[in-house]
Parts: structure tokens; C-alpha cells; sequence
């Protein structure tokens, strides 16, 4: 199976612009981003897949592999939908988040070894390490699955409500995705959802429209990078 780890890296950011050429001890984050997801024996090829002159240069500085992609993409997926389509012979696209300068290869191994069964479309990572504060806030988003471990609704409110039940807990989701390459393609033409902008979360787009994403469970994290505050946890780790 020949895997291509794509790490989709935009300069402009709303909440934090600017982010992949942060300074983390002596490496900018898109640099550690690149060197963890290329420790992934599993991984065939890593590219950098970006829309911006600077990221691209620099990429090329520290001897990454990197390609310039339109700047009309609102989406990680639909920048690594127009690189997959350059690698045909790719049979499974690891969608790498850019803000994740401590990714773990385990992780990307894990999401990798799904596609080992035949009806695994597309794969996430998921975690049951979720605590009280988290079902109420919005920036940790919560899932609940089926018997098959398929993802039934990703939300940034708490799911299900507590009301009649305090025994059940929603997983917390890991945003790294992979897609079989046939599959990616369809992804893209999707039209977006009012439910997906409802919750700003593209993913609800592929299930409205029917495709399974299979949920993988880890308890490997890794913090990612949303906010300026967000680095002071990722230089205590370092």
C-alpha cells in the first residue's frame, strides 16, 4: 500500500497568522511538523502542499519536499485533493494538520493500518481521554460512533445530552484524517451542508452525503497550535 502524507500550510490564520514559521526552540513549526510525519516508516512520500511564497521557500530551505497549490481552497482537504491528484499511484492520502509541531509517527501508523480492511473509506483518530470541561467547549470537538466504531455525529456542543443519562461519554476527536485516493476525489466535488457550517466542521459534509468514516481510538496526543497561547504547553513538553 503506498501512503502520501500531505501537510497542508497556510500563512494566513485569524486566529494566529502567520503560525508554520513560528520559532519552536530553533525550529519552526512546519519544519517539526515535516521531520515527526516523515519518521512514519509507513508513510511512501511527505510534501508540504502550500499557497504561500514564504512557507514554500522556507520548506525548500531545510530540504523538504514542498508544491505551491491554489489559493482558492477553504479547506487541508481540498489543498490535498489537488496535490493526490498529481500521485496517482497513491492508494491512501494522510491528511498531516500544520499546527501539530509534536505529531507523533504512532499516530499516523495507527490511521494508516485502518485501510487495511476493505471498507475503510476514510479513517480518524479519536481519544476517550475527555473530561467534563471539555463537552463545553467548543473548540474540542466531540464524536459519537456506531457498533462499527463509524462516526455518527462530530459536534462542538456536548453529545448526547446528559438529561437522562450521566453513564455515557462522547470520544474526543484527533483532527487527522486519511482518505483511500478514489475516495478523496469524490470528497471534493461534495457541495458544502448547512449542518457542516453550522458547525464549521467539513467532515459533517461527508457524512450527509454517505460516506463511512471510521473512527480509530489512540491515547497518543499531541497538542496542536490554534492560538498564541496554545505554544507555551508545546515548549513545556519540548
Amino acid at each position: 500500500m503506498k501512503v502520501l502524507g500531505i501537510i497542508p500550510a497556510r500563512f494566513g490564520s485569524s486566529r494566529f497568522p502567520g503560525k508554520p514559521l513560528i520559532d519552536i526552540k530553533g525550529k519552526t513549526m512546519i519544519q517539526r511538523v515535516y521531520e515527526g510525519a516523515s519518521r512514519c516508516e509507513e508513510l511512501s512520500k511527505v510534501i508540504v502542499a502550500t499557497d504561500d511564497e514564504r512557507i514554500y521557500q522556507h520548506v525548500r530551505s531545510f530540504g523538504g519536499e514542498v508544491m505551491m497549490t491554489l489559493s482558492t481552497h477553504v479547506s487541508g482537504t481540498e489543498r490535498c485533493g489537488e496535490l493526490a491528484a498529481l500521485y496517482p499511484e497513491m492508494d491512501v492520502i494522510l491528511n498531516i494538520q500544520g499546527d501539530e509541531p509534536l505529531v507523533d509517527p504512532r499516530q499516523l501508523s495507527l490511521l494508516i493500518q485502518a485501510f487495511q480492511r476493505d471498507e475503510v473509506q476514510i479513517a480518524t483518530l479519536v481519544t476517550k481521554n475527555i473530561e467534563r470541561a471539555d463537552l463545553d467547549n467548543p473548540n474540542r470537538i466531540k464524536v459519537v460512533v456506531n457498533h462499527k466504531n463509524d462516526a455518527l455525529l462530530f459536534s462542538r456542543s456536548a453529545i448526547p445530552s446528559l438529561k437522562f443519562s450521566s453513564n455515557f461519554s462522547p470520544l474526543r476527536h484527533i483532527g487527522l484524517y486519511a482518505y483511500r485516493t478514489t475516495i478523496l476525489k469524490e470528497l471534493i466535488k461534495l457541495p458544502v451542508t448547512e449542518l457542516e457550517t453550522c458547525e464549521s466542521r467539513e467532515q459533517l459534509r461527508w457524512l450527509y452525503f454517505g460516506y463511512p468514516i471510521r473512527t480509530i481510538e489512540t491515547d497518543i496526543e499531541t497538542p496542536n497550535i490554534d492560538v498564541p497561547e496554545d505554544l507555551d504547553l508545546v515548549l513545556r513538553l519540548l
